[in-house]
């Protein structure tokens, strides 16, 4: 049985050429970059041109690329690391209701140190309103953290507005950016962000590195201290070969962003469609239109998401009920609640991720599976057979 992979949001496939290029400083050119030797030189000129490509890829200056291991270190060191640096006097912290635990639980333990955090609302589609942003700014607004797109639901934030308001404010703005650089275009400046995390599987790279974009002038402390590597921000040597990986991923993704999205779109509408048309009590999760172009997800009545996640791997398909970062929680997701569905539906969470080997015949698979288990698994329900076919 051929097996149809869509769950690119948890990993992709590692890209051949990133690959080729990591091995060697997996092997012969194993010096330290820090080393000022012989043995450091192709090591460091290797990480100085895969932060070209990564800055690249945003609009960014190199300097202004600072690599991670993980999007989570990201996004850690950004909130953290501009607390520590005390760049302005305040305690007060801005954030939304549906962000990546990566940024959801710093501010959780912020709020227990003593922070004021304002959670915003969404709307039923998930997005903020920068209205709401405007109004939860005070003087002492130290940051603003708003995810750029939601990888559960697939919807895109208005960026650019809620940037406005921050700049105007002189308040920074940092964004959660894994699940969209690389897929979408990201530029920094058309953006006005002042941080952002990414991550290198999110766009064919190897797992274990990610990298923070940090504005020229916006000062961070490090998280770890010890070492004068990333300018004296983030000690310890560096994954040289994880970080190559990540600059040829990058380049890539830079060069084909465009027809990615051309090949995804008619995937995902086609599945969308597809779905609504054969599955009754099934609603779509997210922006319609201001989406990620990768991501359907689905809300399905009388059916546990994760049941249905494991009967369509028995008939050959891998798909997601949410984050993976949180899927061990076994609970409903926060993220679902907030956009207005009941309990009730959205333990039905089901997200289907794209990636360039995606086909055609993969969604004409799914779109033939997913009725039949959906079935399966209602008729072994005694709520969907005492409530739904009731209605």
């Amino acid at each position: 049985m051929q097996m149809v992979y869509l769950d690119y949001i948890a990993a992709s496939p590692l890209l051949p050429a990133a690959k080729a290029a990591m091995l060697p400083y997996l092997t012969e050119q194993f010096g330290n970059p820090q080393s000022r030797h012989g043995y450091g030189d192709a090591p460091r000129a290797a990480v100085a041109a895969a932060r070209g490509k990564v800055a690249n890829l945003i609009g960014a200056a190199p300097s202004e690329i600072l690599f991670t291991a993980s999007g989570s270190e990201a996004n850690n060191l950004a909130i953290r690391g501009v607390i520590a640096a005390g760049q302005k006097k305040g305690r007060h912290l801005i954030t939304s209701v549906i962000e990546h635990v990566s940024v959801a639980h710093p501010m959780k333990r912020l709020a227990q140190e003593g922070y004021e955090v304002t959670w915003l609302p969404v709307d039923r589609a998930g997005r903020v309103n920068p209205n709401d942003v405007a109004r939860a700014i005070r003087p002492d607004t130290l940051l603003v953290s708003i995810l750029h797109a939601n990888n559960e639901i697939g919807t895109v934030q208005p960026m650019t507005e809620i940037a406005g308001i921050t700049q105007a404010a002189d308040v920074l703005l940092h964004t959660d950016a894994v699940g969209t650089v690389g897929v979408v275009p990201f530029d920094v400046d058309q953006l006005g962000v002042d941080l952002a995390g990414l991550a290198a599987p999110s766009f064919y790279g190897p797992k274990g590195v990610g990298a923070l974009y940090v504005r020229r002038g916006v000062r961070i402390a490090p998280l770890i201290d010890g070492g004068v590597q990333e300018g004296g921000r983030r000690a310890g040597t560096e994954n040289v070969a994880a970080i190559v990986g990540m600059g040829v991923a990058a380049e890539v993704a830079r060069r084909q962003i465009d027809a990615d999205a051309a090949h995804f779109l008619p995937l995902r509408d086609g599945l969308i469609d597809g779905l609504l048309k054969t599955i009754d009590r099934v609603h779509v999760t997210g922006h319609r239109v201001m989406r990620l172009p990768h991501i359907a997800s689905f809300a399905v009545e009388y059916v546990d998401g994760e049941a249905l996640i494991r009967r369509l791997e028995k008939r050959g398909i891998i798909a997601a009920s949410g984050s993976s970062c949180s899927a061990d929680a076994l609970k409903i997701s926060p993220v679902l609640t907030a956009i207005g569905f009941a309990a009730n539906v959205a333990q039905g969470a089901i997200v289907f991720s794209m990636g360039r080997e995606t086909t055609e015949a993969d969604i004409t698979q799914v779109l033939f599976a997913m009725p039949e288990c959906v079935a399966a698994l209602r008729a072994a329900s005694p709520l969907f057979s005492r409530l739904g076919t009731a209605s």
